[in-house]
């Protein structure tokens, strides 16, 4: 077994990557993470006389990340030393499947991802839905609502007599995630529609005071920076808010593994993320919307209109 003592990132990286692409699995000793309470990486550490660089399980985790593994649960050599197994991931992924009519549905790959039982995936958006006053709202459009994960967490957010005062409309292209979803909000005051989002015009919605779309006008189907504009314009109410959801992850092997892939690049790359909410929050801005970025795997555009009552202005 490999012992890692004063090996530097810039060693074992390499060597891990290298065992990994020759077999499904690799162990390693290392420092027990718990011989320290307020260490950084890096931080050197002696024992019995032999000096060892001290690393988080956070740190083994990311690194377990970076080289497309899952971290087994570590087995404890003794007080002072563990041993961490890194098991290559499978290499299945909805993002591999043939595009079809029902690539989103809810027999697909895709149904298997649980977004909301990830947390840098949840603790973001009730972020952004405590941002936006979700109490405040009366109606809410979710644009790509798949199976309704987002109004799920509205529900059990809000206690019920404000829950049923709001309108909530969902929209979707797979009629099999519609159809759950039906079933999970048997409400009077849900509307979930299958159609294709770029034909919205034909659905007669009216206006809405908040907008929720997670990952969705980032398809390759919608031309983002026209179709966005046009939802502020003929959607939203003069001070309705928004949620937008970009995806700077691939989930495979069941895993949500950070950075997305970007055409053409072998590793990821982020221009195109960036270019999208750049111009997002740009607009926005010039729209007198208040926007913020937040997030790690997803990352979250939230956008409020500015006080218009000076006398809602709190001094600073």
């Amino acid at each position: 077994m490999i012992t890692f003592d004063m090996h530097k990132i810039q060693n074992i990286l390499p060597l891990l990557q290298d065992k990994l692409d020759m077999t499904h699995s690799i162990s390693f000793k290392v420092l027990n993470p718990d011989i320290c309470d307020c260490c950084y990486a890096g931080t050197i550490i002696n024992v019995n006389g032999i000096d060892y660089l001290y690393r988080s399980y956070k740190a083994w985790t990311d690194m377990a990340e970076l080289l497309h593994a899952k971290m087994l649960t570590p087995r404890k050599i003794d007080e002072n030393f563990i041993e961490i197994t890194f098991k290559k991931l499978k290499k299945d992924s909805f993002h591999d499947v043939e595009k079809t009519s029902d690539k989103y549905g809810i027999d697909s790959h895709f149904s298997r991802i649980h977004k909301m039982e990830e947390p840098s995936f949840y603790y973001y958006y009730h972020q952004a839905l405590d941002n936006v006053k979700i109490e405040n709202k009366n109606r809410i459009l979710n644009l790509g609502i798949n199976r309704g994960d987002e109004f799920e967490v509205i529900k059990n957010k809000l206690n019920t007599k404000k829950y049923d005062l709001i309108d909530f409309v969902g929209v979707d292209h797979s009629e099999s995630a519609i159809a759950y979803a039906n079933k999970q909000f048997p409400e009077q005051n849900v509307k979930l529609y299958t159609t294709d989002i770029n034909l919205l015009d034909t659905l007669n919605l009216g206006k809405f005071d908040l907008l929720i779309s997670i990952g969705t006008l980032q398809s390759s189907s919608i031309h983002f920076k026209p179709f966005l504009m046009y939802l502020v314009q003929h959607y939203l109410e003069k001070d309705a808010a928004l949620i937008l959801g970009f995806p700077n992850s691939r989930w495979v092997g069941g895993e949500m593994i950070y950075g997305a892939k970007a055409p053409n690049y072998q590793m990821n790359e982020m221009s195109l993320l960036l270019n999208d909410i750049s111009f997002a929050k740009k607009y926005l801005q010039q729209k007198k919307y208040r926007v913020s970025i937040t997030g790690k795997q997803y990352l979250f555009l939230t956008a409020t209109k500015f006080l218009t009552n000076p006398h809602n202005v709190s001094k600073v």
